[in-house]
C-alpha cells in the first residue's frame, strides 16, 4: 500500500493537479490555474502555505510537529509556523479566510462549472494520505546503495570508509531543508509536487528546467547502471558463453515491453516483492562471504588484483589512487542519493509535518544498516571485494542464486526509473514546451509507446559504452545524486530565506485584493534579506560551494578511472563479447 501511495505521487496521479483526475469534474477557472503561472508571486505562495498549515494544524487537534518526542515537545499545543511580520495575515484573519474555503453555503461558481472551492479544498485534502511510516518504508528501498558499500570500503579502509560514511549521512540532513520550504510554499490553492516546483517558485523557470533535465538525466544513467549490473549478473549465470552485450540488449529490450506500463500503480505487488528479493541477496551475501573465499577471476576483471593474501586496512589501502579512493567516496553519495524524491513523498502526506520522522528514522537505519553490511563483507574479503559485491560470490550455486533474484528486482527498479524519468520529460518538456498531448489522450498513450524503447535505447548506449559500473554509479552520483542531495537544498533555502527576510512590516500579499505589497526592490532587498540571520546563510552558501566542489572532484575522478579502464584493463571495452568481471 505504502508503495501504491508514492507511486500515485511520482505517476502525477494527484487529482489537485487534474481536471480529468477520478472523481473530479468540472474546477473553477481560479483553481486550474497554470501551477507555474508566473504572476502568482512568492509572498502569495506562502500566503496560501500557512493557512493550510493551519487548517492541518487544527484537524490533527493541533499537535505539535515534534509530537513523537518525549518531554515538552510531546506535549500538545498549537503549532507555529514561523514567518517574518508582513507575510502572513493576522490570526483572527486567518481564520476567516479558513472559514470561508470552507463554507459551501454559497459557493462562488464560474457559468457551466460545478465543483466548489470547499470541494476542491475537500479533495486536496483527500489525495494526501500517507503517513510518515510509509515515508521511512519509501525511503529505505534503495535497489543499489547497500550493494556498494563493501567495494566502498575496499578503496577507503575502516578508518576513512566509517568516518566519511558518518559525515556524508550527518549532511544528507539537508533533506530537512527541503521539509521546511515545502511547508512554506505547499499549500491546498497551490500543490507543491516536484523538486522542480521548488525551484520555480525560489528562483524562477531556468531552475526549474535545470532541475528536472538533471532528474531526468540521472534516472536514464540509473536504468543504464541497472543494465549493466544485469548483464555482469546474466553472464555469470551463463559462465561467460553469450556475448555480453547480447546480454545488455537482451535486458534493455525486456525493460521496454514492462516500460510499456503507463501507470505506477500496477507495479505496486512487485515493486514490494523487489524490497524482499534484494533483502534476501544481501542474507545471502552475508552467509556465503564467511564461508568461502572471494571470487579470485571476478576481482581480476574488475580489480585488476592478482589472488593472494586478504588484506584489510585502517587506512586507505596502498595502490589505490586518490582519484579510486574518490570513486569509492561517490558510493557514498549514491547510498544517500533519496532526496531527489523527498518532495514527491511530502505531496502525498496527510501531515507533511511529520516527513521528519521518516526521514530521521530511515537514514538512520540506512547509516546502520549499510554500515554493518560493508563493514562485514569487507572484513572477509578485504582487496577482493567487487561492485556490485554479491558478484563476488565464489560458489556457483549460491552465486546464481543471488545473481537471479537480483537481476528481477532490479528489472523491476529499472522499469520504475524509466517510467518515472519519461514522464518527467514528457511532462515537463514535451507538454509544456512543444503542446504534446497529455498521456491520458489516445494520441499521448501511442506516443508513450514510442517513446519508451527509445528511452531503454539511449540507456544501453550509455551502458554498452561504459561497461563499468564503480566508476559509472560514480560519475552519476557526482554529476546529479549529489547536487539534489547536498548542493540544492542550501542553495534552494539559501535563495528562500534572502526572500522571506527581506520583507518588513507592512509588505505581503492581501488576498482580497490580490495584491503584493514592496517598499523597495533590487540589490535593498537583497542585502536587507541577507543580513538578518546571516551567518545561517552563510553556512548554506559555504556548504553549497563544498558540495559542488566535491561534485567536480567527483566527476574528474570517475572520467579519469573510466579513460584508466579502458587503457590499462583489457576485460573492459565499450560494446564488447567479454564480460566485465571476467565471467
Amino acid at each position: 500500500m505504502a508503495m501504491q501511495r508514492a507511486a500515485m505521487a511520482l505517476d502525477g496521479g494527484d487529482p489537485r493537479m487534474s481536471v480529468a483526475g477520478e472523481g473530479i469534474t468540472d474546477l473553477s477557472r481560479r483553481t486550474i490555474r497554470n501551477m507555474h503561472d508566473p504572476s502568482v508571486t512568492f509572498e502569495e505562495y506562502i500566503h496560501y502555505a500557512a493557512i493550510s498549515r493551519a487548517e492541518e494544524s487544527r484537524d490533527a487537534g493541533g499537535n505539535h510537529p515534534m509530537s513523537i518526542l518525549p518531554g515538552k515537545y510531546g506535549k500538545s499545543h498549537r503549532t507555529v509556523i514561523e514567518e517574518p511580520v508582513g507575510v502572513l495575515p493576522s490570526k483572527s484573519a486567518m481564520d476567516k479566510e479558513v472559514e470561508v474555503s470552507q463554507s459551501a453555503t454559497s459557493p462562488s461558481r464560474s457559468p457551466g462549472y460545478n465543483v466548489s472551492d470547499a470541494e476542491w479544498l475537500q479533495a486536496s485534502r483527500a489525495a494526501r494520505t500517507a503517513t510518515w511510516g510509509a515515508v521511512f518504508y519509501l525511503i529505505t528501498t534503495d535497489i543499489l546503495g547497500p550493494y556498494t558499500v563493501p567495494w566502498a570500503m575496499s578503496r577507503l579502509g575502516y578508518g576513512p570508509g566509517v568516518v566519511l560514511y558518518t559525515v556524508f549521512g550527518a549532511m544528507a540532513g539537508s533533506g530537512w531543508q527541503l521539509w521546511r520550504m515545502f511547508l512554506r510554499l505547499d499549500s491546498d490553492r497551490y500543490p507543491l509536487k516536484t523538486y522542480g516546483d521548488v525551484a520555480y517558485r525560489i528562483y524562477g523557470a531556468w531552475a526549474r528546467h535545470t532541475v528536472n533535465i538533471m532528474q531526468s538525466i540521472q534516472l536514464l544513467c540509473n536504468v543504464g547502471v541497472i543494465i549493466i549490473t544485469n548483464g555482469q549478473s546474466l553472464s555469470q549465470v551463463t559462465n561467460g558463453k553469450v556475448c555480453f552485450v547480447a546480454l545488455c540488449l537482451i535486458w534493455t529490450v525486456a525493460g521496454a515491453f514492462l516500460g510499456q506500463i503507463r501507470t505506477l500503480q500496477k507495479f505496486g505487488w512487485v515493486a514490494n516483492a523487489a524490497i524482499w528479493m534484494n533483502l534476501l541477496v544481501i542474507f545471502i551475501t552475508m552467509g556465503i562471504v564467511a564461508h568461502s573465499e572471494p571470487n579470485w577471476e571476478a576481482a581480476l576483471a574488475s580489480n585488476e588484483v592478482e589472488r593472494g593474501p586478504i588484506i584489510r586496512t585502517a587506512g586507505p589501502p596502498d595502490g589505490v589512487a586518490f582519484e579510486g579512493q574518490i570513486v569509492g567516496l561517490m558510493q557514498a553519495v549514491y547510498s544517500y542519493g533519496g532526496a531527489m524524491l523527498f518532495l514527491e513523498f511530502m505531496a502525498e502526506m496527510k501531515r507533511p509535518w511529520d516527513f521528519w520522522k521518516g526521514m530521521v528514522c530511515a537514514q538512520s537505519f540506512i547509516f546502520f544498516f549499510y554500515m554493518m553490511f560493508g563493514l562485514y563483507v569487507y572484513s572477509f574479503q578485504g582487496q577482493f571485494t567487487i561492485n556490485p559485491v554479491y558478484q563476488g560470490i565464489s560458489p556457483y550455486s549460491w552465486q546464481t542464486a543471488a545473481n537471479v533474484i537480483a537481476f528481477i528486482s532490479s528489472l523491476i527498479a529499472a522499469a520504475l526509473y524509466g517510467n518515472i524519468g519519461i514522464k518527467v520529460l514528457y511532462n515537463n518538456l514535451f507538454t509544456d514546451t512543444f503542446h504534446f498531448p497529455a498521456l491520458t489522450e489516445k494520441k499521448g498513450k501511442l506516443i508513450w509507446v514510442a517513446i519508451v524503447p527509445i528511452y531503454w535505447s539511449i540507456a544501453f548506449i550509455i551502458a554498452a559504452a561504459i561497461p563499468q559500473f564503480s566508476n559509472l554509479t560514480a560519475l552519476v552520483a557526482a554529476i546529479c545524486i549529489l547536487q539534489f542531495t547536498y548542493t540544492f537544498p542550501p542553495l534552494l533555502m539559501l535563495g528562500f530565506e534572502i526572500k522571506q527576510h527581506a520583507m518588513q512590516p507592512g509588505e505581503g500579499f492581501e488576498p482580497t485584493t490580490g495584491r503584493v505589497t514592496r517598499f523597495d526592490s533590487g540589490f535593498a532587498r537583497f542585502k536587507r534579506g541577507f543580513a538578518k540571520q546571516w551567518y545561517i546563510k552563510t553556512f548554506n552558501f559555504l556548504y553549497m560551494l563544498g558540495a559542488a566542489c566535491c561534485a567536480i572532484l567527483g566527476a574528474y575522478s570517475a572520467l579519469k578511472g573510466i579513460v584508466s579502464s579502458f587503457q590499462n584493463n583489457p576485460a573492459i571495452t565499450s560494446f564488447g563479447c567479454k564480460s566485465p568481471i571476467g565471467a
